[in-house]
């Protein structure tokens, strides 16, 4: 399918002048395109953004990223060689805090960002110097082990979804009608695509993919058997095999329709965090484990550090509090957002899996 935005255009006007010629669009064009135009030229963190993401809320979960991976390090035997890999780094705030920590003991490793816009390489820059981009994993170095981190990474990357219909399954389209964007069954026949275990579900039934996902992590699995290493990717997402549509839209930190204001708002669905353990270990990845945010952070030991934290600087310690337990209270990030470890079959098991 040809016909990009030409200069000025808008990516509704777009979609609307491609639909027009050639028929429903995929909601998986869908998506990349329109969080590809999101991310290009905005930063859409913080509260003056669309929203927060768990290093903006405190410097204690960066701190504990760079402890675990300064643990296992040191326990795999301090390889010298080794290379910091950041996925989607934000403003560089999660990196900044880690390599500080790590830094306490030792670790101070060559620092690589994957990142594909433009404002937000300039923000990661100015905090943190020293690293260099990458636009996607194929660039990394092989010289040396990986320790890399993935945080809401995965659940930007583009979606497909397949809906069960009286006469088979179908993939699920974007459509143009009566002045709006809408979601509807495409024509081709897709139950070739469908897992064995699923091809008799009601009709109805809506399945996601995440071809990107899955490439990422193939990739990176090899890699970590290839070069040693370990991994942390951390979003939320579900560790169950699950139905049903996940998609959503946020924008000014409120959830707002994915069909209206495509290229406007942040895109997102639930990671699928048992596919991807499967795809790590198809590759010759060793799975550590998938858990719970909170049960992760506890492990950790965020509650003594921010103790620690609030003795130290007693006016802010309300903050603090507030600020843990947003990350790893059940009804707040603690539950819904998933921690899963990958690592190299020579290296060993991580700090709470």
């Amino acid at each position: 399918m040809t016909g990009g935005a030409t200069d000025g255009e808008t990516l509704a006007s777009m979609f609307q002048r491609l639909i027009a010629n050639y028929g429903p669009i995929t909601l998986q064009h869908y998506m990349g395109e329109a969080n590809a135009r999101y991310y290009a030229g905005k930063d859409p963190l913080g509260s003056a953004g669309d929203f927060i993401t768990a290093p903006e809320i405190s410097q204690m979960f960066g701190e504990l990223i760079g402890l675990w991976l300064a643990d296992i390090w040191i326990r795999a035997g301090r390889d010298p060689d080794v290379h910091y890999v950041e996925l989607g780094p934000g403003r560089g705030t999660l990196a900044k805090d880690a390599l500080r920590a790590m830094k306490r003991y030792g670790l101070e490793p060559r620092v690589h960002f994957v990142e594909t816009s433009t404002t937000l390489k300039d923000i990661q820059l100015a905090g943190v110097p020293q690293a260099r981009f990458h636009h996607d994993l194929s660039s990394l170095p092989n010289d040396g082990p990986l320790l890399v981190v993935g945080n809401e990474f995965l659940d930007a990357l583009p979606v497909r979804q397949l809906v069960r219909m009286a006469d088979g399954w179908r993939e699920r389209c974007v459509d143009f009608q009566d002045g709006r964007f809408l979601p509807v069954a495409g024509t081709k026949p897709m139950d070739a695509a469908i897992p064995a275990e699923l091809k008799d579900s009601p009709e109805g039934t809506l399945i996601e993919t995440c071809p990107g996902a899955a490439a990422a992590v193939y990739e990176l699995a090899g890699r970590l058997a290839q070069q040693g290493g370990a991994a942390l990717l951390i979003d939320y997402g579900y560790d169950q095999p699950r139905t049903g549509s996940t998609l959503q839209a946020l924008r000014a930190h409120t959830k707002v329709d994915p069909f209206t204001m495509p290229g406007e708002a942040d895109l997102t669905c639930h990671v699928d965090f048992v596919t991807l353990a499967n795809v790590a270990l198809s590759h010759g990845c060793k799975h550590l484990g998938t858990v719970p945010q909170g049960r992760f952070l506890r492990d950790l030991g965020i509650e003594a550090r921010a103790a620690a934290l609030a003795k130290v600087a007693p006016q802010h310690e309300a903050a603090l509090h507030a600020s843990k337990d947003r990350l790893i209270e059940e009804g707040q990030m603690g539950a819904l957002f998933k921690v899963m470890g990958l690592a190299s079959p020579e290296w060993p098991d991580g700090a709470s899996f």
